[in-house]
């Protein structure tokens, strides 16, 4: 079972959607709606990939933890390790999860949210941060509860989520299902790389 050992903090409740240095035209958008990210990321050309876990024996594993779904490799890490419960991937003690992932995701989505001891959901102030300091803070009241990213430049390469309960100090866990990777399909990567050698060629004349 999980430890019921510490508890983490977590800054007030902010929604921000950070400009990437590398293109002041290029964005993180985020997503409370699944149908919505889903339509978005199909819109720009990419093909979406399902991690829900439930192909991970319930138990504890050392961290980090590895695997794959479809071309993205991700990583998970929480200083005291992982645990697995009926597909709900979690930390064993009441600490930040950190997803790390690959090649060229520009998109992630998934259920992110906070579980007792026992794995139950309970409202828990959740935020969800992405590497490049892109951050989301809410009141996370079901495990149904969707958050998605969608960078419009550079590719997202990992995500932090913490939470705290929304009331009382109770121990909470951060806990993922269903999470969704979007990649752009080859013939996609393949116009992005054509259009930014005739831009090439335009700014050298």
């Amino acid at each position: 079972m999980k430890s019921s050992l510490g508890l983490l903090g977590v800054a007030p409740c902010v929604v921000a959607s950070t400009f990437l240095a590398t293109d002041a035209s290029a964005a993180v958008i985020s997503f409370t709606q699944k149908f919505v990210w889903e339509a978005y990321v199909a819109a720009q050309g990419n093909t979406v990939y399902l991690e829900d876990f439930n192909s991970i024996a319930d138990g504890f594993y050392a961290s980090p933890y590895s695997s794959s779904t479809g071309p993205v490799n991700w990583n998970a890490t929480a200083a005291s390790g992982i645990f697995v419960q009926g597909g709900q991937f979690s930390t064993n003690v009441a600490e930040t999860l950190t997803f790390t992932f690959g090649p060229n995701v520009r998109g992630i989505g998934g259920n992110f949210y906070g579980t007792d001891f026992s794995f139950n959901p309970v409202p828990s102030i959740v935020t969800i941060s992405l590497a490049d300091g892109t951050s989301y803070v809410g009141l996370v009241n079901a495990s149904a509860t969707y958050t998605g990213f969608y960078s419009t430049g550079a590719a997202i390469t990992g995500v932090m989520i913490a939470a705290t309960a929304a009331s009382g100090s109770a121990a909470v866990y951060p806990t993922a299902d269903n999470v969704q990777f979007a990649v752009p399909a080859p013939g996609a990567i393949a116009l992005l790389g054509l259009a930014a050698g005739v831009v090439g060629k335009r700014r050298r004349r």
